[in-house]
């Protein structure tokens, strides 16, 4: 969430920032609201000195031992006026709440301008794509080859984008995701956090998923008084979009102190995602999936240092796809073409043979103060006052996405798959998967 003084007092350039990105302010509905709330705080400020000073008055009567009844009868009338006076003013600031959580955040100075993915300007690259000599195969066609993935089961248990994975290609899945987190713990640091895959509409609240995106989660229904008794503790559950929700609200409603920064989190959970608007995207194969698996990368860090700690992230998240020898490039995204919470983000897109294209297997993003501000998340600083976190999160990486180009990178012939060298001893000594 914006900060509302800057929006008060720098409204026009916040308003061209803002633009950059493609989001029209509703100034005029802002303005007006600020209008009615300077007119009632006004209001209020007066009755309540008015109310002060009349009090005083009555303390003094008493004292003398005069009679009060009619300075009493003239507090009382005050006090429904102000009663009424702070209700209004509690609503408009209710509104201008609600208006402000449907508004993205302010790009990075850095932040290149554009309009959508054409835009996005391309860092650097890693690793040559492979030379095939034989035609090469997608991933749903290798998987199906190999009798190791089946949509129709996954499409009899539950619909359209589920996958069934099975034997030694289900092994590599969990596999990835086992070396993925020892990298990231071993290596980098990170301290890994067990979460769950419930959460409640604040938790997605803090992070901006709601109220805009409402439509892309999967929402718990209660369809009988039972189900609605047992969940009377935790209403309004929702399945997690990414462990960046449950991870990043840890700190919620917090002060973490100085010394603790950064706190550095990772988790590899499921995620679900409703895919609303990507009606005919990827409809094939694992890429866009309802149900997928990532490990999660999230920082809670000093305002003073969110920018060293992005591109650290950034080369945690790369190193995981040297290690697997998968090639790949980074996009640094324009303005158009970042997420909501996002003040900055680069994408990194793996090498996918089949497409002959790069595809996104991680975003990762500096939310500023934007996600700190709706949680309430901050810090003591050097001074000792309490002021906001950075949050920023990254996927290291997207496990079904990783699969996918370990699948199609990796191919042989005669349709086996060459495993690589760093997951062979999560997969007992495993170097191939065969039919």
């Amino acid at each position: 969430m914006l900060d509302i003084q800057q929006l008060r007092t720098h409204l026009n350039n916040i308003n061209a920032r803002l633009a950059q990105r493609g989001y029209a302010f509703p100034a005029e509905d802002f303005n007006s609201l600020e209008t009615k709330r300077k007119s009632i705080q006004t209001l209020t400020q007066s009755l309540q000195a008015k109310r002060n000073a009349i009090s005083k008055q009555i303390g003094i009567a008493k004292q003398r031992g005069e009679d009060t009844s009619s300075i009493m009868a003239e507090v009382a009338n005050l006090g429904d006026e102000l009663k009424q006076a702070e209700n209004e003013l509690e609503i408009i600031q209710a509104a201008l709440q609600q208006l402000l959580m449907e508004v993205p955040n302010l790009p990075h100075e850095s932040v290149p301008a554009g309009k959508s993915e054409v835009d996005n300007p391309e860092l650097r690259r890693w690793g040559s794509p492979r030379v095939f000599d034989f035609s090469i195969r997608d991933h749903a066609d290798i998987g199906e080859h190999l009798q190791l993935i089946d949509f129709e089961t996954a499409a009899k248990l539950s619909g359209a984008r589920f996958s069934v994975l099975k034997g030694n290609l289900a092994r590599l899945h969990r596999a990835l995701a086992q070396f993925m987190l020892d990298t990231h713990i071993q290596e980098h640091g990170y301290n890994e956090i067990y979460v769950p895959y419930l959460v409640n509409s604040e938790c997605l609240r803090g992070t901006g998923q709601l109220p805009k995106f409402e439509a892309d989660l999967f929402s718990i229904q209660t369809s009988s008084p039972e189900e609605s008794a047992a969940l009377a503790q935790a209403p309004n559950l929702h399945l997690i979009p990414t462990a960046e929700v449950p991870l990043t609200n840890m700190v919620r409603n917090s002060i973490v102190p100085l010394e603790q920064l950064p706190l550095k989190f990772v988790a590899h959970t499921p995620c679900f995602r409703s895919e609303a608007g990507s009606y005919g995207k990827d409809t094939r194969g694992l890429i866009r999936q309802h149900q997928f698996d990532k490990v999660e990368l999230v920082q809670i860090a000093h305002p003073a240092y969110s920018y060293e700690a992005l591109e650290s992230l950034v080369g945690h998240a790369e190193n995981i796809l040297k290690k697997l020898e998968l090639p790949y490039r980074v996009m640094l995204l324009c303005t158009g073409d970042m997420g909501f919470a996002a003040a900055k983000t680069y994408d990194i897109e793996v090498w996918l043979p089949a497409q002959n294209a790069y595809r996104e297997i991680s975003s990762c993003s500096n939310c500023e103060a934007f996600q700190s501000r709706r949680m309430q998340a901050r810090f003591r600083s050097e001074q000792g006052k309490p002021e906001l976190l950075h949050t920023l999160n990254g996927s290291g990486l997207a496990v079904g996405r990783t699969l996918v180009a370990l699948l199609e990178n990796y191919q042989n012939e005669d349709g086996s798959i060459t495993i690589p060298e760093v997951l062979r001893s999560y997969m007992g000594g495993l170097d191939r998967l065969t039919t």
